[in-house]
């Protein structure tokens, strides 16, 4: 899809109806509070051992149980708010969200706080893709979607940055349970807004039934495939149980292809697998978020591990990153319309190298200034241009009734595109050592956003 404007056509927020408004404000809200809750335990997790004295081996399944729910089910969640309605889905999610914060924030042990964190990580996937198909419905015009999308590209983009920032804020002042906490009251007002604004769900919106079959061999595929990342990290990629879960993986997904060549209404129509647009823009936010997420994954590690940074002063770090990548989505949607999303994405993904480039570089007596400020903020603006393009990308030439499904298959294949990238990094600092390791991590990174630079340079078409 082309999507040059005239510049008269790009400040078109200014002619946003009022109900628009609304929509867009509750579908970010909404996103935002998906997206904090992805980092927002991270620097906490100490202060989590030592209050329910927890070993380390449970201890992350509190950052893995979130993720592993929220990529293993958000096609299904997807294709659900497209069958089922979007307004109904994203008040299930919302619901779901609000009551698995306030057990999370109550957990004694680390079996309620685990449940809770998957239950989070479910309400997500319901969430995020109603959200983004309500916005897509919403602002049908191309200027309009584009400004639209941009916003909502910022708050998400912000959101896993400042999570990591409120984590270390809440670590060291009122306490990590006030992470979960705050869900509640937010998405107590989330859904009295959405139950008050958003339009009952039409009919129409409900006139196919879903694949369970389908639906189900897929979530259970991802969920394998998630799990396979991360045992293979911690437990080696030629252990036996991780090529048990990869083997099981990879069988689920035969079984769900085999299930939709023989379905009248597949969970993924052949028009969608068609649409050049939504492919190239899968296939590059998978090596994208990759990079993007152990960027993070891997500053933080640094910061505590080689600089001595407290959780509080590793938190306020990432500012930089967390303000760029909040400013840029703002100014892409109009860029986007200028030069095209295919440029654009380009464009942002090199400085996202650039600034691993940098970062490879990095001494051992490194300041914040002169050795970490730079690729903070290459970085930060280079995701922040690309999180809107791809989301332009995804939604271009896709049917109403198929919006649904084209949000959840972006962010799936996001999601799985972090946790596959934060294994793989993972897997290169260990085989390092000490600043070695980290450098030759970094390095790691800058080829993950390089690929998908070269991804988006040959995947979409030139007029895109």
């Amino acid at each position: 899809m082309s999507v040059t404007e005239t510049p008269a056509a790009l400040p078109v927020l200014k002619r946003v109806r009022p109900r628009q408004g609304l929509v867009l404000v509750l579908v970010c809200a909404a996103q935002a509070m998906v997206g904090l809750d992805v980092a927002i335990v991270n620097v906490a997790l100490p202060s989590m051992q030592r209050d329910l004295g927890v070993g380390q081996g449970s201890l992350q399944w509190v950052v893995v149980a979130y993720g592993l729910l929220l990529g293993g089910f958000l096609l299904a969640g997807g294709r659900t708010a497209d069958l089922l309605g979007r307004r109904r889905v994203l008040l299930a999610g919302l619901g779901l969200f609000t009551v698995a914060s306030l057990l999370a924030g109550v957990a004694q042990n680390a079996g309620l706080l685990i449940t809770a964190r998957g239950l989070q990580g479910l309400g997500g996937a319901l969430i995020t893709p109603a959200a983004l198909s309500l916005l897509a419905v919403t602002f049908r015009e191309g200027p309009q979607r584009n400004r639209a999308l941009g916003i909502f590209g910022a708050v998400g983009g912000v959101a896993g940055t400042a999570g990591v920032v409120a984590s270390g804020l809440m670590a060291d002042g009122p306490g990590w349970r006030w992470s979960f906490f705050i869900n509640v009251p937010a998405g107590l007002v989330l859904i009295a807004l959405a139950a008050a604004c958003l339009a009952a769900d039409k009919p129409g919106d409900r006139s196919e039934r879903p694949d369970v079959a389908a639906a189900g061999t897929v979530t259970g595929g991802l969920l394998a495939f998630v799990y396979a990342l991360h045992h293979g990290s911690t437990h080696g990629w030629t252990s036996a149980m991780t090529l048990v879960w990869f083997l099981a993986a990879g069988a689920l997904m035969t079984v769900f292809v085999w299930i939709e060549t023989r379905s009248p209404a597949p969970l993924v129509p052949a028009s969608a697998l068609r649409n050049r647009t939504l492919a190239a823009a899968n296939l590059t936010a998978l090596f994208a978020f990759g990079a993007f997420f152990s960027f993070i994954f891997l500053a933080s590690l640094l910061m505590q591990q080689e600089l001595g940074y407290s959780p509080t002063k590793t938190g306020l770090a990432w500012l930089a990153t967390t303000l760029t990548v909040f400013v840029a989505p703002f100014a892409a949607g109009g860029i986007a319309a200028a030069v095209g999303v295919r440029r654009l994405l380009v464009a942002g993904l090199l400085l996202l190298a650039g600034g691993m480039v940098w970062l490879v570089r990095v001494p051992a007596d490194a300041g914040y200034l002169t050795d970490l400020l730079p690729a903070f903020l290459l970085a930060g603006l280079g995701f922040g241009l690309c999180v809107p393009s791809l989301h332009i990308g995804a939604l271009s030439g896709v049917t109403e009734s198929e919006s649904g499904l084209a949000s959840g298959l972006i962010e799936t294949v996001s999601e799985i595109g972090g946790a596959a990238g934060v294994a793989a990094v993972s897997t290169v600092l260990v085989a390092g050592t000490g600043l070695d390791g980290f450098q030759t991590a970094f390095a790691a990174i800058g080829i993950l956003a390089g690929l998908a630079a070269i991804t988006a340079a040959t995947g979409f078409r030139r007029d895109a």
